[in-house]
């Protein structure tokens, strides 16, 4: 199969959630996955995570939902390679934010490099 990229622009909630929906359906059906988030959409990747804050997280989770918090932790668990945008950091005066443990910070050119011939999906 053909690496999947997901492109994350966008720190809201429901974007970061559904990049994290896609990167773990890709790769619990066996799909290579790159994450890239650039601009806001690096918060999801911070630690901690403020966008467990919003209320649309606990709405999630009370409807039996898998959020935010489950679905990081499933893409690490099953390998989905997470990058933070080293410009989109600089960008949002992001760069001294923590990021979640093996997150890389590196540019567009490794993300597009990582996927090569393969699928890119932006959110």
């Amino acid at each position: 199969m053909t690496p999947l990229g997901i492109l994350l622009e966008s720190g809201s909630h429901p974007r970061a959630h559904y990049a994290l929906v896609v990167a773990a359906g890709a790769a619990a059906l066996g799909r290579e996955v790159v994450l890239f988030a650039t601009n806001t959409g690096c918060l999801m990747l911070a630690d901690p995570c403020p966008l467990l804050a919003d209320p649309r997280e606990g709405t999630l989770v009370a409807r039996g939902v898998a959020g935010i918090a489950t679905l990081r932790e499933a893409c690490v668990e099953m390998g989905v390679r997470m990058i933070a945008c080293e410009a989109g950091l600089r960008a949002e005066d992001l760069a001294a934010m923590p990021l979640l443990p093996g997150v890389e910070v590196a540019g567009i050119a490794t993300f597009l490099g990582a996927v090569g011939a393969g699928q890119v999906v932006t959110l």
